[in-house]
């Protein structure tokens, strides 16, 4: 059933063309009349409106041959023009700026490489903290940004970076689990002393890593487990940026 938010100021109509295009985005494959009025509870009368009206702007097609329908070449073209002016950098510096401000630490933000994770952006509070590193440094596994790469990073990777499954879980390969089940890691002054990070992954709409951020400060002010405020502030950050690449949380 498409779930309809009722509101002075929204057009009800397009919100069920949308939760059509998605109910066949979500099947994963494409699908008949029937199929997709079982799963809108639509009459059938109403349902066809719609589907006309969606394969009409090319939004979806309707296979003459088995009656099958996927989508359109329009959501297709909707869709690269929205990839191919993606800057991802641009797009995640102003919420680097917003968490700094909040947390008032140095944020980095971190893309994967096949070498690991390197930094390409750093974001620093009015009061410059000497962090240890500057755009293009190869953060290290033993950082919280390793952490998250090691989990999250889905490409071929290099043996240094590799977690060997060992049949009686090791220290590190809990620790790993819980990464990938709370979508946050913490490392505490892995690089320099007193200086320690949380980092946390954004991910896309097909669960890839799109890169990493972490929060660097002193020791006392990062938080160390995932029921710190600043940790839950975080993860709520984390889930309102995946979501402007197209994740949601499953």
């Amino acid at each position: 059933m498409i779930e309809i938010k009722k509101n002075g100021s929204t057009i009800q109509s397009l919100q069920i063309g949308i939760g059509i295009i998605d109910v066949i985005v979500n099947n994963g494959k494409p699908m008949k009349f029937a199929e997709i009025q079982e799963k809108t509870k639509m009459t059938k009368s109403n349902l066809y409106k719609y589907m006309n009206t969606l394969t009409q702007l090319d939004l979806l097609i309707r296979e003459s041959s088995t009656g099958l329908y996927h989508l359109g070449p329009k959501l297709i073209q909707y869709g690269t023009t929205a990839i191919g002016k993606q800057d991802v950098v641009e797009q995640i510096t102003p919420y680097l700026q917003t968490i700094s401000q909040q947390t008032k630490c140095s944020v980095l933000f971190a893309v994967g490489t096949t070498n690991g994770p390197v930094i390409a952006k750093i974001w620093s509070p009015d009061q410059i903290l000497n962090i240890g590193a500057q755009i293009g440094t190869l953060l290290p596994p033993n950082s919280s940004s390793g952490k998250i790469f090691n989990v999250f990073y889905n490409n071929h990777i290099t043996e240094n970076w590799r977690v060997a499954a060992e049949p009686s879980m090791t220290d590190e390969d809990k620790e790993f689990h819980k990464i990938k089940e709370e979508k946050i890691a913490f490392a505490k002054e892995p690089l320099i002393t007193s200086i320690s990070s949380v980092s946390l992954p954004i991910l896309s709409y097909s669960e890839e890593l799109v890169g990493i951020i972490a929060v660097v400060g002193f020791t006392p002010d990062i938080p160390s487990a995932i029921g710190d405020e600043t940790s839950q502030y975080l993860l709520k950050m984390q889930q309102a940026i995946s979501k402007t690449f197209g994740y949601t949380n499953p």
